[in-house]
């Protein structure tokens, strides 16, 4: 019988189903992902209908991660909540906890449960070579949030973090979906504003920022971007200045929150994070505060089941060493 090879990760985030498969030497050796349907003009999915999908597109990745001949799996982990901290809770996680506890108990290997931002946090170390990391601040940003973060590595594959600061109100991936979606463009926005804004002029238009010790607003922002859509700004522009008003926002946060500089690291990681032009403004404000700083890839800024996978890598290894 084969000695375990590999540990298996799943995420069932609010818009993609994910399976990824790493070795134990943390070389990804597959990797499935569907993006949950969303009709055109809509800004999202209610979160039974999203189960729905999820419940419908986890067993046909499996069965393509896992191919004919698997590796043996030494561990399975999938993510069990948005975050860290008690009381955490979404719906779509329960369906690949639910699949990932019964995949472990049936090959009798441990369940290493871990939440989405964990996940987030370990994909874009593993993408930007920096597993060895174990004291770092991150920013996570995405449609479902806007945090900024210290983490902790506090063993078994789980990180401890403590927030910082964030978001008043609208995250930064909702403000880029609505007024993506106002534009004419498909849910989820990201990747469609961006290339819209290559367009654009960032200094025909500028958006209001609001950012200060600790938090991020982007609720007004959000309301002059309708107003100058309506008033007839050039989609490529408004595209543009969006842009540039979630990178200085972000950056400004980043600035003025205590301890948001005084890491060994800082990290960028989720959705958001995949757009160059506030990857752009992020490592120019690390650099002027002299922090070194790092992103996860454009593929594994956005949902993945990677992370996860690491986690239970992680886990097992640690207990190998016992």
């Amino acid at each position: 019988m084969n000695s375990p090879q590999a540990a298996l990760g799943i995420d069932t985030s609010a818009y993609t189903t994910s399976v990824a498969l790493l070795s134990l030497d943390g070389t990804l050796l597959a990797e499935e992902r569907a993006v949950l349907t969303v009709a055109a003009g809509e800004r999202g999915l209610r979160q039974s209908e999203a189960v729905f999908q999820h419940v419908r597109n986890l067993p046909v990745l499996l069965e393509q991660v896992m191919g004919e001949r698997p590796p043996a799996i030494a561990a399975v982990a999938a993510s069990t909540a948005p975050r860290p901290v008690p009381d955490s809770y979404m719906p779509v996680f329960k369906v690949g906890e639910a699949v990932g506890r019964s995949v472990a108990a049936a090959l009798g290997v441990p369940f290493v449960p871990v939440s989405h931002q964990e996940g987030h946090v370990w994909a874009g170390l593993w993408s930007a070579g920096r597993v060895d990391a174990r004291s770092l601040v991150a920013l996570h940003l995405s449609g479902g949030t806007t945090e900024l973060v210290r983490a902790a590595y506090a063993g078994a594959g789980r990180w401890q973090v403590e927030r910082l600061g964030g978001t008043e109100d609208l995250n930064a991936g909702q403000f880029i979906d609505r007024v993506g979606v106002a534009l004419g463009l498909p849910f989820p926005a990201g990747p469609h504003l961006e290339r819209l804004a290559a367009a654009g002029d960032p200094r025909a238009l500028k958006l209001p920022v609001s950012a200060g010790p600790g938090r991020v607003s982007f609720s007004g922002p959000t309301t002059a971007a309708m107003r100058a859509l309506e008033q007839g700004a050039r989609p490529e522009d408004l595209a543009a200045a969006v842009q540039e008003c979630v990178a200085e926002s972000l950056a400004r946060l980043i600035n003025k929150t205590p301890g948001a500089t005084a890491a060994p690291l800082f990290l960028g990681v989720g959705g958001v994070m995949a757009n160059g032009r506030i990857r752009a403004r992020l490592e120019e404000t690390c650099a002027a505060a002299g922090v070194p700083a790092c992103f996860a890839a454009p593929r594994y800024s956005v949902d993945n089941a990677v992370g996860a996978a690491l986690a239970a890598v992680m886990a097992v290894l640690e207990r190998q060493r016992q």
